[in-house]
């Protein structure tokens, strides 16, 4: 069973990028729940937002994310930008029910401070003499798909810490996807059928890995619907469940 999660991220592929500060945002969420947890980490590998001007580039549920942890760990301030315009406050005409409303969504974490931004698209980073960040360069845009960059709107933020949060494309491919040789669909993704059981027969997948990334609730769900098609892919190939025969210790009585 194929349930890796979603967590090919997407890069932000502008001059300056290689500069250290720069950091994807799995690479930063899973550090604070390492310390959360007591591990220690390598200080030469340490990612903190602690005393750092941060910018977030990306305003979907994974940008929320790094701007909650950001809160904890005491940033001299932290922006979230977002290259879509602004939702409306009240549910769009356009999305009406049962379709999912186009409309803004405050998390907790915007709640509790950080400056949130929309239709700014990142042009290039600026570093010190050391290598780090220093500023991002940025414009403001029109409506998608062009996003074409608004004269005059060109504007620089000092930062220390860049958070690249602008989704993920799929699954990791190194490695087991790659070794297996499964077939992916269009999107990036894991393909399977009705039965969840991907192109190598016997070989199943599920949750983000298949459906690309989304919500727990969903990963549940598909975790018990794949299990279904295994237990149907078994039952065709009239394979039995291995039953240990029960051993009796000296000493011990069996159990009716």
């Amino acid at each position: 069973m194929l349930s890796g999660g979603s967590e090919h991220p997407r890069d932000l592929k502008v001059p300056g990028r290689e500069l250290k500060g720069i950091h994807y945002a799995m690479e930063f969420l899973p550090q604070q729940n390492k310390r959360c947890h007591g591990d220690v980490l390598d200080p030469a590998l340490d990612i903190l937002a602690t005393n750092k001007r941060v910018i977030i580039i990306g305003g979907g549920d994974t940008g929320a994310d790094c701007l909650g942890t950001c809160h904890r760990q005491k940033p001299l301030s932290v922006h979230q930008f977002e290259i879509m315009p602004k939702p409306p406050d009240e549910r769009s005409p356009n999305t009406p029910w049962p379709l999912w409303p186009m409309q803004l969504r405050t998390e907790a974490a915007h709640e509790e401070g950080g400056i949130r931004d929309w239709s700014i698209a990142t042009t290039s980073f600026a570093g010190d003499e050391g290598g780090n960040v220093k500023q991002l360069h940025a414009v403001r845009v029109g409506a998608p798909p062009k996003f074409e960059p608004l004269a005059g709107t060109e504007f620089t933020i000092d930062a220390d810490l860049i958070l690249i949060a602008m989704g993920f494309l799929g699954p990791v491919r190194n490695g087991m996807i790659e070794q297996l040789g499964v077939q992916l669909d269009n999107r990036g993704n894991v393909a399977t059928d009705e039965n969840y059981m991907t192109s190598v027969p016997g070989v199943f997948a599920a949750g983000d890995m298949r459906r690309g990334q989304s919500l727990v609730v969903w990963a549940i769900s598909e975790g018990r619907k794949a299990a279904a098609g295994v237990d149907s892919y078994l039952k065709q190939l009239n394979v039995q469940p291995r039953v240990e025969p029960t051993k009796i210790y000296p000493g011990a009585s069996r159990i009716a």
